[in-house]
């Protein structure tokens, strides 16, 4: 039972995480395709879900920090065929995606083990 609270609590903050991910994506000028957003809020859940279902022996920031950057490798690459934009290179995409999969998996963990309780067992 604890293990489906865990998968439960940190596949439904991914998916909070990708509404955020989604309102810093949305704030440029142009609008996004319907299959990207929804590419993003699955890609941020899948790592919510990632987290939920690893039982992985690491420490908790080092387990979310890990599988953020995993999951978040192929929205990344998707994002390097994104049309050039000078505000924003492709290259610039490819790394803000990871690192921000990083600070969700991060901030997933945190919420999940620590505040709510819901510790890899």
């Amino acid at each position: 039972m604890k293990k489906t609270k865990r998968i439960i609590i940190a596949t439904i903050f991914g998916f909070l995480f990708g509404f955020v991910c989604l309102a810093f994506a949305s704030s440029g000028e142009a609008e996004l395709p319907y299959a990207v957003k929804q590419q993003i809020l699955f890609s941020r859940a899948l790592i919510g879900f990632a987290i939920g279902i690893s039982c992985l022996k690491f420490h908790w920031s080092l387990h979310g920090l890990l599988l953020g950057m995993l999951f978040s490798l192929p929205l990344a690459f998707s994002g390097l065929m994104a049309p050039e934009n000078p505000e924003f290179s492709s290259v610039m995409m490819f790394v803000s995606t990871i690192i921000l999969g990083m600070i969700y998996g991060f901030l997933i963990e945190l919420i999940t083990s620590l505040l709510l309780k819901a510790k890899v067992e």
